[in-house]
């Protein structure tokens, strides 16, 4: 545990802690040299016993290190502090969708497409790069005071090219949003990806997930086997633009989702383009008798 006032490398400050899970702990920390507030992730002790937690840990930092995009969270360093590992990336003045989420239920739909066109440009440019992302979910995405969406915890990306990876490694992610391939233990794929931004674009304009239950093996099964819910269902005024791309975000086989997150962001932008689509269309007799 560090303290506050603990100096890594003789230049981050630590100020206070922001967060804990499981494997790391993340700081706010000041850059001694530049003056600017960061934030410090550094793995655990008593997790780095577990190689498996330790080869996570710096597959995040490769991961994220080599994307450099303005909806991605920036990893401004790399390095050791007394043999922990350690990334300091840029300190995101937010919350995070999942906290945005718990206030306010859910966004308009004008909102919750604007944050998806930033988050399908994020992992757009993540699969250019050759890296998978896997965990997309709203816990894992920060908006800052501006507006601006930034996609973080690349804990368990994978490279296209890179290493094989071994069948226990497949499946992991939040089962909520994990696609039905990876719960069956095939590799990721970027139309893995493309199925959790469907669940998440889902969650932002229903306030809850297409499936759930106590039961992480439960929701799992129905992702593999039940029928899409209807998004109507638990939003009535779901205009079919945005139903048609859940839909074909989220499909069961793979080869049905989109091709690449670029088509699926082109048909978010045609909705940021044309904003009146997203209107409730009135039959005829509605139009009839609210004419003056």
């Amino acid at each position: 545990m560090m303290n506050v006032n603990d100096i890594i490398d003789d230049r981050y400050k630590i100020l206070k802690i922001l967060g804990e899970g499981g494997m790391a702990t993340v700081y706010l920390a000041e850059d001694i040299i530049s003056g600017r507030e960061v934030a410090v992730k550094i793995i655990k002790e008593e997790t780095m016993k577990n190689p498996v937690n330790l080869t996570r840990f710096e597959r995040e930092a490769r991961a994220a290190a080599s994307l450099k995009h303005q909806n991605i969270v920036r990893v401004i360093n790399l390095g050791t502090h007394k043999g922990r590992p350690y990334m300091v990336n840029e300190f995101i003045d937010g919350k995070t969708l999942r906290d945005t989420l718990n206030i306010r239920g859910k966004f308009s739909f004008l909102e919750a497409c604007d944050i998806m066109h930033q988050l399908c440009s994020a992992v757009l440019f993540a699969h250019q790069n050759g890296v998978i992302h896997r965990d997309i979910k709203p816990q894992n995405v920060f908006i800052t005071i501006d507006g601006t969406i930034k996609l973080g915890d690349f804990g368990i990306a994978t490279f296209q090219n890179g290493a094989h990876v071994t069948r226990s490694e497949v499946v992991v992610g939040s089962v909520h949003y994990l696609a039905p391939e990876i719960s069956q233990g095939n590799p990721a794929t970027p139309q893995s990806d493309i199925y959790s931004l469907g669940i998440t674009f889902f969650e932002l304009i229903t306030g809850r997930v297409p499936f759930d239950d106590e039961s992480a093996l439960t929701v799992a099964l129905k992702h593999i086997k039940d029928k899409f819910p209807s998004i109507k269902k638990f939003n009535p005024k779901t205009p079919s633009v945005i139903e048609k791309i859940i839909l074909k975000a989220c499909a069961k086989v793979p080869l049905d989702r989109y091709r690449s997150v670029y088509d699926m962001r082109k048909d978010i932008v045609n909705i940021l383009h044309n904003p009146d689509c997203l209107k409730e269309k009135k039959g005829f007799f509605a139009r009839l008798f609210h004419r003056k």
